[in-house]
């Protein structure tokens, strides 16, 4: 157990008296309505915005599921979350406007505006259900698992405790500030958290003589291989190769997700947006700090974890090297910081998931099928109540996980094929509600079937979330299951939609009209010749290649040049700056 210097708890003690303080100060803004709760009036600027979505992604599991991939696989394998620029962007250029336009408060409520009749109101009403309940107890559970993870190894906390006083300090702050209290807070959790990764990135690779050395003495690990320096890996063409899972993520994996449009709690922060401009303001700087940014503070000390901790001591797993190598290198005062910067990103995740997971509950679900004439001020009550049983759920689901990584492939697998649907949707007027409800649920049958599957073939060796399953010799892994669930689900939600009624012309007409968004809409754009379609063109096309170009040269330019590779890092890093004026220069020419 460490021990904290009085300078550490003064720290930690500061930054607990701002957090309760903030979130009493919002308190009475956020219970004003629904809107205010978990939109903030729809009144927000990008910059804080856009900050709040780098924050929520970034939690106390987050480094720790970072560390497990490089010290498993090597930096390559982070491409399980870079290829999310190629969807990123395309939000950036259409979804964050169309979002905007559409003026919904949750993404599930544009399924009765897009879709009509008795399967639209009960796909609305699976989705805030499946989304708020089985998908949010899984995030929030690993969210939690990485506070426990970071207590234990840091504190010599038992972690189950520190799970539970983790969850009710977030609770007693996500319950009194809404989405005011989540943006705003976010904003300087954001900066605490990089503040304190970077100050574990620069004392590691100090600890262990500078960059040369640490690569040097990498070369020599046990744990060292081809790949774990490879931003794409080599490993030629067989199926169970390092390159065939690469291909398989930005192949499949970034179009065929939950997330393609958007994704929940990105989206309620576009709706929160003063107007386009500013959520596609936000989202294009969430793209940037996200990928290009916050990866390589975590990166550099996962490698000097290697060096450090070869094997991990008593047993612990891969993820529990990133808190043991913060308690090698730092010094009394320091370490005060940084479990405030892991507290930080902590709640900047678990307050949007409770506040977003809410959301659903009550506007899609309570407002929508049970109290429909239900007043505000018992809409933010009801929200509170959802709150509050949310993150019990999520306690214990935090008590089962044995990995936060492998938590993370399964989430992704639930919605594998989705994709393509929620992309369509906008684009193409026979996607339906059966195209949907076709496409989630069979994703998450096979999803489930992979893990009941696997539960069955191991026994009592079964680990939720972390066990294979077993096809003869080969052990299906991530990229192998979306080489399944991905065509699988295509086909049976094409054949579902062909088979099934159109969405009715009046409701099309009305979406077209309030969304403008391109593509094929048939006689839907013949009847409406004035509306002027801002969508799918060669010019967004362009523009989508050269985000995507400027976001990865970035990433990796940044990458090379700490790695001691300066003339590749420049070369990279002059791509970004070319891509970085093509989309400025473009934005500027537009008005909303």
């Amino acid at each position: 157990m460490a021990s904290l210097h009085p300078l550490d708890w003064t720290v930690i003690a500061a930054y607990g008296l701002l957090t309760v303080a903030l979130g009493l100060g919002f308190r009475k803004r956020a219970s004003r309505s629904s809107e205010e709760y978990f939109l903030s009036g729809r009144s927000l600027p990008w910059w804080i915005l856009g900050t709040s979505m780098v924050a929520t992604t970034f939690a106390a599991d987050t480094p720790l599921a970072v560390t497990g991939f490089i010290r498993d696989h090597g930096i390559w394998y982070n491409w399980f979350g870079w290829h999310y620029v190629m969807s990123q962007m395309l939000a950036v250029l259409l979804f964050s406007r169309f979002w905007r336009r559409a003026g919904v408060l949750t993404d599930n409520e544009l399924i009765e505006l897009r879709y009509s009749g008795k399967p639209a109101a009960f796909l609305r009403g699976f989705k805030a259900g499946y989304f708020a309940l089985l998908y949010n107890f899984i995030v929030l559970g690993w969210v939690l698992k990485g506070m426990g993870t970071v207590a234990e190894a840091v504190l010599g906390v038992d972690p189950r405790l520190a799970v539970v006083t983790g969850a009710v300090l977030a609770l007693s702050y996500a319950l009194l500030a809404g989405f005011w209290g989540v943006v705003v807070t976010d904003v300087i959790q954001f900066v605490l958290a990089m503040a304190g990764s970077i100050l574990v990135a620069v004392r590691a690779v100090r600890y262990v003589g500078g960059m040369a050395e640490l690569k040097a003495q990498l070369a020599a690990s046990q744990l060292f291989t081809a790949n774990t320096l490879a931003f794409v890996p080599g490993g030629g063409w067989s199926w169970d190769s390092d390159f065939v899972k690469f291909l398989a993520f930005v192949s499949l994996m970034w179009w065929a997700s939950h997330n393609a449009d958007g994704g929940g709690y990105i989206i309620q922060r576009m709706a929160a947006a003063r107007n386009e401009r500013h959520a596609r303001g936000a989202t294009l700087w969430f793209v940037v700090a996200n990928n290009a940014l916050r990866y390589w503070p975590w990166i550099l000390t996962a490698l000097v974890s290697m060096v450090l901790f070869p094997v991990m001591p008593g047993g612990k797993g891969e993820e529990s090297a990133y808190p043991l190598v913060m308690l090698k290198v730092l010094g009394p005062g320091m370490l005060g910081l940084l479990l405030v910067s892991f507290f930080a990103a902590f709640m900047s995740t678990i307050d949007t998931h409770l506040n977003w997971g809410a959301s659903y509950l009550v506007n899609d679900i309570y407002r929508r099928f049970l109290r429909r004439r239900a007043g505000e001020r018992e809409t933010v009550l009801v929200a509170k109540l959802c709150v509050l049983a949310m993150m019990a759920c999520a306690v214990v689901v935090a008590f089962a996980l044995s990995s936060i990584g492998k938590a993370w492939l399964f989430v992704w697998a639930m919605g594998a094929g989705i994709g393509p649907v929620l992309i369509l949707r906008w684009f193409w007027w026979r996607i339906n509600a059966w195209s949907e409800i076709a496409a989630l649920a069979s994703s998450v049958v096979m999803a489930v079937g992979f893990e009941v599957t696997a539960a069955i073939q191991t026994g009592a060796d079964y680990r939720l979330f972390a066990t294979p399953v077993q096809v003869g010799d080969v052990a299906l892994q991530t990229h192998h299951k979306a080489m399944i669930l991905v065509p699988v689900t295509i086909v049976v939600w094409l054949t579902v939609t062909l088979a099934t009624r159109p969405v009715d012309r009046d409701r099309l007409r009305t979406f077209y009209r309030l969304v403008r968004p391109g593509g094929w809409w048939s006689d839907v754009a013949t009847l409406e010749p004035e509306v002027r379609c801002e969508g799918l063109s060669r010019r967004i096309g362009m523009l989508w290649l050269a985000g995507c170009a400027g976001v990865f040269g970035l990433l990796f330019g940044l990458g090379k040049l700490l790695l001691g590779e300066t003339p590749a890092g420049l070369v990279l890093l002059a791509v970004a700056v070319a891509a970085g004026v093509v989309l400025t220069r473009s934005f500027m020419r537009e008005t909303d």
